[in-house]
């Protein structure tokens, strides 16, 4: 019991896992077949970079609010808030398959290549910018995790919400193959989502405690050039940009690469996805567990981000053997370096800031995802598979950046 004679409860991890399973779920089902569905309400490319990347624009405005307000009023609150968002967002979505594809404004350039804007465009532009407006959900969760552990449990445990995200990315295709084959074709997918997203904000009220009962009336407000101002934070928050600026790159230019190159169906990148989803498990599982007994979050950064950094050059050629091997080399190198960063950057925050720190981090990402999505779509138009060389190059530099980390290290286990 503390000096308020507050006794804080200890939240256990499962709530919180389920819920970030349940989100991915949701939104991995989606991933195989959004871009077909641009392509037939008449888009390209591009369209769906740029659809893409209305989610991260509006995450840019509502993560920061979010991130703070649940410093303040709690983090069940406004997980419980940015879920519902979700699930309104996935109900207009659903919307664009009910409305007729009529044409409003036909393009045909040079630059932007060929494509129709239509009312079910419009829609689905709408559906993911509200997604994305109240999409702190990530920022809040990572918040809460960093509320309920020890330090030295940190990388182990947002390994562990990484794992049941990419559970999520394992079962959401593999479903959104089967379903995708009825003769309703891709609704029954977007569907299933709005479902999911509905059975998310259930668990949040009846199984997720608050993290913060004995905190939340000492939490105040920050700026963001309070934050900035944190030590260290600033830098972190650049490797947050560049590593979402290369994902995003190949989140949009894969899916056109699957099609065009590897000439692969829904269910084929279903498949390939939930590959992919099982090696991050084997990685950020038993791996990762075994790593952080040996190395420190800062080695294995380092060491993840020159894997990951590889795993996109092996794109490049368009073969099905080397594609698959690079799945090896994600799983690996995301998985080692990844949990590694929010392990790092939750330490560097303390205890007072976590809300409000992954809140801006979330915006930094924010910011990369919009350009690496619009620009993934214009590379691979203009490149090709060459495109994933850009890719490579963004996360080489993160493993050059990564070594500065060390010294992070060192100093908060001086402090503590």
């Amino acid at each position: 019991m503390d000096q308020n004679g507050c006794e804080p409860k200890k939240p256990r991890l499962f709530p919180l896992l389920l819920i970030n399973f349940i989100n991915t779920l949701g939104f991995g089902i989606v991933i195989p077949f959004l871009v077909f569905l641009v392509e037939r309400f008449g888009g390209n490319a591009i369209v769906y970079g740029f659809i893409g990347a209305m989610y991260p624009a509006f995450q840019l405005i509502g993560a920061p609010i979010l991130g703070r307000w649940s410093d303040i009023h709690g983090r069940k609150k406004i997980l419980l808030i940015s879920q519902a968002g979700t699930l309104l967002s996935w109900i207009i979505f659903l919307l664009a398959f009910f409305t007729p594809v009529k044409s409003l404004v036909s393009i045909n350039s040079a630059f932007f290549g060929a494509f129709v804007i239509t009312i079910p465009l419009l829609i689905l532009f709408i559906a993911r910018s509200f997604d994305g407006l109240t999409g702190g959900n990530i920022a809040v969760a990572n918040a809460y995790l960093a509320d309920i552990t020890e330090e030295k449990d940190r990388n182990k445990n947002f390994g562990k919400m990484s794992i049941s995200a990419n559970l999520g990315f394992i079962i959401g295709p593999a479903l959104a193959g089967l379903l995708s084959i009825t003769i309703y074709g891709e609704l029954i997918p977007v569907l299933a989502a709005a479902l999911i997203s509905l059975a998310g904000t259930i668990a949040i009220v009846l199984y997720l405690p608050e993290s913060r009962q004995c905190t939340i009336r000492k939490a105040k407000k920050i700026s963001f050039r309070e934050v900035i101002g944190l030590k260290n934070i600033p830098y972190m928050l650049l490797l947050y940009f560049l590593i979402f600026l290369g994902f995003n790159i190949f989140y949009t230019a894969f899916p056109l690469h699957a099609i065009r190159t590897l000439q692969w169906s829904v269910a084929d990148m279903g498949i390939y996805f939930s590959v992919l989803g099982i090696l991050m498990i084997v990685v950020q599982g038993p791996i990762l567990s075994m790593a952080v007994k040996r190395y420190s979050d800062a080695y294995l950064a380092i060491a993840g981000s020159i894997i990951l950094g590889t795993n996109f050059l092996l794109l490049v050629s368009g073969n099905i053997a080397l594609t698959y091997l690079a799945a090896a080399f994600f799983a690996l190198g995301n998985g080692l370096m990844w949990p590694s960063i929010l392990s790092i950057i939750s330490k560097l925050a303390g205890k007072d800031h976590q809300g409000a720190v992954q809140g801006f981090a979330s915006s930094f990402s924010s910011l990369a995802s919009i350009a690496g999505l619009i620009l993934g779509g214009f590379l691979y138009e203009i490149l090709g598979g060459v495109s994933f060389i850009v890719a490579a190059v963004i996360i080489y530099t993160v493993f050059l950046l990564s070594f500065r980390m060390l010294s992070f290290e060192k100093e908060v286990q001086e402090e503590v």
